[in-house]
């Protein structure tokens, strides 16, 4: 038991905080968030937090309402005296607005920063932000993990042969380097050419792909239209088979009649984000041991590098 330890959810995020509290040791703690007849937000904490350490899990996916209720929970905890406050954000909404790619636009990743920060939270423990720079947005400690430690387990399991990492697009690169050094194996890159958001014009596969079995790596599978066209693209090209891992699944509009009419072996994605809809092809893994493991390591001063990938390659080059 951790007795200066309290653990919250806002609404958008019960299913996931639930298994991050059985693993951690510590029931969900008891807040009233409420809705009013004119659609705002009252949060209030049912119990004492007084001089605890507190932690709010609440992913940002839309609605805004989850980020709105993050927000107030984090003002609330300060104005009760709690000791520190920490954000746990598996998903971190606004992060693909990460720059001014175009004149009279907002960096929205950075104006939820600064909601964030102004609230009072003293730290954030989030995964697979779009943009790693991201973390260098907020002037408070930022924990971000990695879901590679999920991932890499998995396909060790599958056992394939051949194996080839391929990156959805060229800003994925340096990401799927890392786990094709880790497996000792290729990396192709689809290049991609957008017209706008949600819409591609052009793709090409850049390396070779022939008789390989592909796994493609992304942080987020929006409308799916960017991992069913590379799929389809890496077997015109050759390919064995083709699988995705995305972290994230935000699936809007009809991304879940694409993935399960792409050739797609499977799409395998986390629970930061709830599946609205069961399809055969979509596999879930839960990130709630390596969240539960970073919360305890947070509140004991210890280091979370354990978690990372490149912690692991490190231990694997230093073997050699």
């Amino acid at each position: 038991m951790h007795p200066n330890v309290k653990l919250f959810s806002g609404t958008g995020s019960q299913y996931l905080a639930k298994q991050i509290a059985l693993r951690f040791g510590e029931p969900l703690g008891k807040i009233n968030i409420q809705k009013f007849s004119d659609g705002e937000i009252g949060v209030e904490y049912v119990e004492s937090i007084r001089g605890q350490f507190v932690f709010l899990i609440q992913s940002t996916f839309s609605p805004t309402d989850n980020l709105m209720e993050l927000l107030l929970m984090i003002d609330a905890a300060k104005r009760a005296s709690a000791d520190k406050v920490i954000a746990v954000i598996p998903y971190y909404g606004y992060a693909r607005q990460d720059r001014k790619d175009k004149p009279r636009v907002a960096i929205g990743s950075k104006l939820v920063a600064n909601m964030i920060v102004a609230a009072g939270a003293d730290r954030i423990i989030t995964m697979d932000l779009h943009a790693p720079q991201i973390q260098g947005y907020f002037d408070i400690p930022v924990d971000h993990l990695d879901s590679s430690a999920i991932y890499i387990p998995y396909i060790e399991d599958l056992d394939l042969e051949n194996l080839t990492f391929a990156a959805p697009d060229v800003g994925s690169a340096n990401r799927i380097r890392e786990i094709a050094s880790y497996f000792e194996v290729d990396m192709v890159i689809c290049d991609k050419h957008r017209r706008r958001a949600n819409e591609i014009a052009s793709m090409v596969v850049i390396g070779d792909v022939t008789n390989r079995n592909i796994v493609l790596i992304d942080d987020i599978c929006d409308t799916g239209g960017t991992l069913c066209k590379s799929a389809g693209l890496l077997l015109e090209k050759g390919a064995r088979s083709v699988r995705a891992f995305c972290t994230h699944p935000v699936l809007s509009n009809n991304a879940y009649e694409n993935i399960q009419n792409s050739v797609l072996e499977e799409l395998v994605v986390c629970d930061t984000i709830p599946i609205q809809k069961k399809v055969d092809k979509i596999k879930v893994v839960s990130v709630a041991d390596l969240f539960a493991v970073a919360i305890r390591n947070a509140y004991e001063n210890k280091s979370i590098n354990s978690l990372f990938i490149r912690s692991k390659m490190h231990k694997k080059n230093l073997a050699n």
